[in-house]
């Protein structure tokens, strides 16, 4: 045991004391100098200190902080939730705030059951929620039910709720070992059989990520994924709902990912860059037709949290997204991201334990092997990702690592994702170190 009463989420690591912020750097109390590679995990996308956000939180705090959403609603929540009508695609109208993204994909599952029962009665069997293998929607034991990483689940498998799961897009590993595109995107496909299966009239919702975050690495779909799945939803009466999470408000180049395959979700989970690391801040946001199915129907959501549309959280949401907009940011993002993944294919491909570099906008992700040429995964003794990750930080850049994504136990990755603030100089020194540490990491590997 460590010498102090903080809980930590690994005691046997040694954590720097993180001290403050500015830009995209993070120092610690030894005076190191940090590279944000990650953006935390993916949640600082405007960068560290931005005055005006900061300034925006003193003169909220000054006027109300709290105030209980069954007795109030505040002007910045109402402010917020409009804003993000417009921000949103198509008919998604209504925002539910929360306080982080379990929650708020937890929220979108129980609205998921509740809009069936207000428009078909109380009777109504649908209520699965499908997920996917090798996807994360949160540590909560809901969220870790519909949720499919492997890792994440084992200890706690005689908690969750067994919901239904099916493949994911995952062509680099191909669960069926085909290839693109004459596999006729047969994960897309595999969403009907599991429907049919189980039963199209006790499916309440189909839950995925548009591009996979925290367990595989910045993964990406085919380009008729999506609207396949959303075509297969509307046929069987299935919601969809899009874990935008970790790719929404601007990281993949669009303000939402599901917008690179002009798909629109029933429901769109919202957090990380909503907040952009100011304040706790996630959300649900349903269309049209599931916000007026509960509100003309008992009128309740049986649903709360204590911090749900805190005035404080929310003013700082506004924030954030009068600054993503100003500046033209989501835009930024998607050129800059351009450039970093031309970087990253060129600098990392002589690294022979560099298996696989994918992303979109300034979202990548780079799968670590011990073989390139069969893909063959590191055993999990060698904690390739954590080594990877470590020798970075030891050269002043951070980076998201993950496991577990090759066969449930196996399988090493990061992702890299900076604020899109970033400069084109720092976003090479990124690169660069990046190299290095990959480097120095198959040297340490192999």
């Amino acid at each position: 045991m460590k010498g102090d009463f903080f809980f930590y989420r690994n005691f046997k690591k040694t954590y720097p004391k993180a001290v403050r912020a500015e830009g995209i750097y993070i120092y610690d109390s030894e005076g190191k100098r940090y590279i944000d590679g990650c953006s935390g995990a993916l949640v600082t996308n405007l960068g560290h200190s931005v005055p005006e956000i900061v300034e925006a939180m003193h003169e909220q705090a000054k006027r109300i902080c709290f105030a209980h959403t069954s007795t109030f609603v505040s002007e910045p929540a109402l402010e917020l939730a409009s804003i993000l009508k417009d921000f949103a695609p198509g008919d998604l109208t209504h925002t539910w705030f929360v306080s982080g993204g379990s929650e708020a994909t937890e929220s979108a599952a129980k609205m998921a059951r509740q809009y069936f029962v207000e428009r078909d009665g109380a009777s109504s069997s649908k209520h699965l929620i499908i997920g996917r293998w090798n996807s994360f929607h949160g540590n909560t034991l809901g969220a870790s039910g519909f949720g499919g990483h492997i890792p994440r689940r084992r200890h706690f498998l005689p908690m969750l709720k067994d919901f239904p799961h099916v493949e994911t897009h995952y062509c680099y590993r191909c669960p069926w070992e085909k290839e693109y595109p004459s596999c006729g995107v047969l994960c897309a496909r595999e969403l009907e059989r599991e429907i049919l299966r189980v039963g199209p009239q006790n499916v309440a919702a189909f839950i995925a990520e548009p591009v996979i975050g925290a367990t595989a690495g910045a993964v990406v779909p085919p380009p008729e994924y999506w609207p396949m799945v959303r075509e297969i939803c509307d046929r069987y009466d299935v919601l969809l709902i899009a874990d935008e999470v970790m790719t929404g408000f601007g990281r993949t180049g669009r303000n939402f990912a599901v917008e690179h395959w002009n798909v629109v979700p029933d429901i769109l989970v919202l957090g990380k860059g909503m907040g952009a690391g100011y304040a706790p801040l996630a959300g649900t946001m349903a269309r049209e037709k599931v916000a007026r199915a509960i509100a003309e129907g008992s009128g309740v959501f049986f649903h709360g949290h204590t911090y749900g549309g805190n005035p404080l959280s929310c003013a700082v949401g506004v924030a954030v997204m009068r600054y993503l907009l100003e500046h033209n940011l989501v835009e930024r993002a998607k050129t800059l991201g351009e450039r970093l993944g031309a970087m990253l294919k060129e600098e990392l491909q002589h690294i022979p334990i560099v298996g696989d570099v994918r992303g979109l906008g300034l979202m990548w992700g780079v799968e670590l092997v011990r073989d390139r040429r069969t893909k063959e995964p590191f055993d999990r003794g060698k904690r390739a990702a954590e080594v990877a990750s470590q020798t970075l930080m030891e050269m002043g850049l951070l980076v998201y690592p993950g496991s577990g994504m090759a066969d449930g136990v196996r399988g090493d990755q990061f992702l890299v994702a900076p604020p899109y603030t970033i400069s084109e100089g720092e976003l090479e020194e990124m690169v660069r170190i990046l190299r290095s540490g990959l480097e120095e990491s198959s040297r340490k590997l192999l």
